[in-house]
């Protein structure tokens, strides 16, 4: 029976990407696994995708009975509503550790570092197997996301030298105009309904009884937002109401600038403000200078509150 590998509930390049390629080391090591995704396909990993000639995985969303790795994530709120009935044989991640508990030993790569896909990269070192050249880009591709082009606070020198290593593989001289190419691609939200561009990076969150909804949108201009912010905010209200969320925040990124816009629709809104010590204005948003990371510089402050 195969084993299936799989992102959190709203993929990105990062759990997409991971999927493939853990699958594929898994594959080489002698397992029979699956790489699989819970949602979607994002306008920017479909880029990815195309680039390299690669399909995307196969969607699944019922894990039950089934053997199971999960990859950049291990919190219940972005798993499979089954997932306590699933077998966990491994987690691959770059976040703080989730609520996920296990009845068994398990397989564990967790690492404070920017991409799932550089502890993948170290995984392939670890048991000296060869990456594909094109499976190389679409990692490169992803830590390149996941560390906005090396300017997130997450970035680390091991996520750097993952992807001079994985450059030199796919052939690649100049990735970080790649990653340029790619921001443009992800910075196109006028051709996405409201409800596709909140929840385009969406992630649950788990926080005493209530639950935290963060999405972010990362744009290289963040002007494109200008006619958009209250059909935007109409969408927020709705996805907050539909499961009874305590909170639900959207971080419109702007990558040049290296900040973010915060908007916010709250039950509490005094806990936001204190959690980043600052003001709302009218409108119930903030700008946060210098913030681009969600699990650095937005969960942890929250978690505090909650």
């Amino acid at each position: 029976m195969a084993t299936y590998i799989f992102g959190h509930t709203t993929p990105d390049s990062d759990s997409i990407v991971g999927a493939l390629s853990l699958s594929y080391l898994k594959n080489q090591l002698g397992e029979d696994t699956i790489a699989t995704r819970q949602g979607d396909i994002n306008p920017e990993t479909a880029f990815i995708l195309e680039k390299f000639d690669y399909t995307a995985p196969e969607l699944k969303t019922k894990v039950a009975g089934e053997d199971v790795y999960l990859i950049d994530f291990s919190d219940l709120a972005q798993s499979p509503k089954d997932i306590k009935e699933a077998n966990i044989l491994g987690i691959v991640d770059h976040h703080k550790l989730g609520d996920i508990t296990t009845s068994a030993p398990l397989e564990c790569w967790i690492r404070p570092v920017g991409c799932s896909n550089t502890i993948v990269k170290q995984m392939f070192d670890y048991h000296e197997i060869e990456i594909p050249k094109a499976l190389a880009g679409m990692m490169l591709c992803a830590i390149l996301s996941d560390t906005v082009i090396f300017k997130s606070p997450t970035c680390t020198k091991e996520d750097t030298k993952a992807c001079k290593e994985l450059a030199e593989i796919a052939e690649i001289e100049d990735y970080k105009a790649l990653g340029m190419e790619m921001f443009i691609v992800k910075s196109d939200v006028l051709s996405a309904t409201p409800r596709e561009l909140v929840l385009r990076d969406f992630k649950d969150f788990k926080m005493g009884d209530n639950t935290i909804g963060v999405g972010q949108l990362e744009v290289v201009d963040l002007s494109v937002f200008d006619t958009m912010k209250e059909t935007l905010k109409a969408e927020m209200k709705n996805i907050k109401e539909e499961e009874g969320r305590h909170t639900v925040l959207l971080l419109l990124t702007d990558i040049m600038k290296e900040g973010s816009q915060l908007l916010v629709l709250s039950d509490e809104t005094l806990k936001i403000e204190n959690a980043f010590n600052v003001k709302l204005d009218e409108n119930a948003e903030v700008w946060l200078n210098g913030v681009m990371s969600r699990k650095k510089q937005i969960i942890p402050f929250l978690e505090k509150q909650f």
